[in-house]
């Protein structure tokens, strides 16, 4: 499974920007778990949101609820985190990550398969 993120830049404090994840795999695209996490400089990973598409739900961390929606196409093999309302606090790279087996969403050791990162950064 091959993952690559697209759409990190450099916004104001209260854009808006769109990441993309492109899914490489075998499998169907829509058997994956997906999430999206970010590390800010000097800190450990953080869970952003997920998606499981077989169970219908998607989970999102308190920091960006209401700000950040997850979203997939499954027949274009693509994962987005649409993010508005954006803080300097947001400022990380963020990864795009995908497992097949269910358990906590937010946990980063259960997702096998990771990108490479894409920085965003945001200036107040």
């Amino acid at each position: 499974v091959r993952l690559v993120e697209s759409g990190g830049e450099s916004v104001q404090a209260g854009g808006s920007l769109t990441l993309s994840c492109t899914v490489a795999a075998q499998r169907a695209f829509s058997s994956y778990i997906m999430g999206w996490f970010r590390q800010a400089p000097g800190k450990g990973r953080e869970f952003v949101a997920a998606v499981d598409w077989s169970a219908g739900l998607t989970e999102y961390a308190d920091s960006v609820k209401g700000r950040f929606t997850i979203s997939r196409e499954n027949g274009r093999n693509l994962l987005y985190l649409h993010m508005n309302s954006l803080k300097p606090e947001d400022t990380a790279v963020y990864y795009c990550a995908a497992k097949r087996v269910g358990g906590t969403y937010s946990a980063d050791g259960t997702y096998n398969y990771w990108g490479q990162g894409t920085q965003v950064t945001v200036s107040s």
